[in-house]
């Protein structure tokens, strides 16, 4: 049967306070923007989301605790050991409800650098101010922090969503993975100058509290300048024609989910990514977790295996960009998580205290968490219909946050019923299999159609 060709893509053009310029430098131009935007939030995740924050914050709360040694919370009675994590969940439940409603703004607006310009701003603003927390304030380390992470998530949704608009079918995985790759830069160079700082804090005459202060107030500034080089490049696009008002964060929501009704597809897409995904982010948060409880490694070596993934997913995110350049995007997706579940199979075996072994495995992640993440972000962008970037991005980025509890789930209980780290970090595997055999089974050309898009020539 001969396939009907969708419409030929052509960069969306921009709103007429816009001067004229001619078309390759002026979309090189925004893609430099773009990817400018990746450097500018990365620091927020890996220095203070993943690195400095959260035992910063448990010693804040612990010097808070009242004799019984339990921080008093709306009547509630809450160990500081689990401050943070209840920050954290609070804010990806804040996120359910301001992403879809973010992404149905920015869609029918079409004011999507200003939009992103300020929800960074706030974020970066928050996180900044996170040097005042000090002396007990666990409360305003709390609000600082869910104002700045719901932030950082909405103006994702907004970021994710030029990706149509400045990349052709057959350039999205390309340019998705050297946006990755500008993050990771950016994210390991200021957590290598973050890291210095915090080891060598008492030659400066600082404390290590006022260096992780310093730390966090830095990444905030970072993320705020360099989004002042993405908004000043990046241009808007006339809203698409034909959708409605935008409503309140969980009526939109349960309208977006209605809407995806309709592209079966590319809701099979995002059960696939809901679960390989889950598997991925488990693995980055909880490794650190089996490499000192089970292999006896030190604080210092999984320092170094933490920059060692940042520096080593730069080249991961450009290689693989690559071999989907060759291979299609699926089938790069899908190696990577035959090596995602090898590197567990691997992890089991590992023998305690040996640090290469651990160090090898570190730089096998680095390698395919990159493409994993770029390709899938511009996999989904074929899936989308037309003027709903934002919106179907907003839920993309619940399906990445709101369910990464179920891998720690998974690896808490199989610790919990088998006293062994070893088969907590293999029942991971599972995630990966899983979310391989519905990626594989899906017909990603057909879906791409199914959504009004022009297929790329390789899949």
């Amino acid at each position: 049967m001969l396939e009907l060709p969708g419409p030929v893509w052509h960069p969306a053009p921009v709103t007429p306070d816009v001067e004229a310029a001619p078309a390759d430098p002026a979309l090189r131009r925004e893609r430099f923007g773009w990817y400018s935007y990746d450097w500018a939030m990365s620091v927020f995740n890996t220095s203070v989301t993943t690195v400095f924050l959260g035992p910063y914050l448990t010693g804040v709360a612990e010097d808070a605790a009242g004799a019984d040694g339990r921080l008093p919370f709306l009547g509630l009675s809450i160990p500081p050991g689990s401050w943070f994590s209840y920050v954290l969940s609070f804010s990806v439940v804040l996120q359910v409800v301001v992403l879809p409603l973010t992404g149905a703004v920015a869609d029918r607006t079409g004011r999507k650098r200003q939009l992103l310009g300020a929800l960074a701003g706030l974020g970066a603003l928050a996180a900044t101010c996170l040097f005042f927390v000090a002396d007990g304030r666990y409360l305003l380390g709390a609000a600082l922090f869910v104002v700045a992470n719901v932030a950082f998530g909405a103006a994702t949704v907004v970021y994710y969503s030029w990706l149509p608009d400045l990349a052709s079918p057959d350039e999205r995985d390309a340019v998705s993975s050297r946006g990755w790759a500008f993050g990771y830069v950016g994210g390991a160079l200021l957590l290598a100058v973050h890291l210095g700082l915090f080891l060598g804090a008492g030659s400066l005459g600082l404390t290590e509290g006022e260096a992780v202060r310093i730390c966090l107030a830095t990444a905030g500034l970072w993320w705020g300048l360099f989004t002042l080089v993405t908004v000043s490049l990046l241009r808007d696009r006339p809203p698409v024609s034909g959708h409605g008002a935008a409503t309140s964060g969980f009526r939109q929501l349960w309208a977006t989910l209605r809407g995806m009704r309709a592209f079966p597809l590319t809701l099979w897409f995002l059960g696939a990514y809901l679960l390989f995904n889950d598997g991925v982010q488990t693995v980055i948060s909880l490794s650190a977790t089996y490499a000192s409880e089970e292999l006896g490694l030190s604080q210092s070596v999984l320092t170094g295996a933490i920059l060692m993934v940042q520096v080593v997913a730069v080249f991961g995110a450009l290689g693989l960009g690559r071999v989907a350049a060759r291979y299609g995007a699926k089938r790069t997706v899908l190696g990577c998580l035959v090596a995602w579940t090898a590197v567990l199979v691997a992890a089991y075996w590992l023998q305690e205290g040996a640090v290469a072994q651990f160090y090898a495995l570190a730089a096998v992640i680095g390698l395919v968490q990159g493409g994993t993440q770029a390709l899938s972000r511009s996999l989904f962008s074929h899936l989308i219909p037309a003027g709903r970037e934002a919106e179907y991005y907003s839920f993309y980025e619940i399906s990445d946050r709101g369910t990464s509890w179920l891998g720690p789930l998974a690896f808490g209980l199989t610790y919990q019923l088998t006293g062994s780290y070893r088969y907590a970090i293999i029942s991971l595997v599972v995630f990966f299999v899983a979310g391989f055999a519905l990626l594989a089974r899906l017909p990603m050309r057909r879906a791409v159609v199914a959504a009004g898009n022009t297929p790329p020539e390789r899949l």
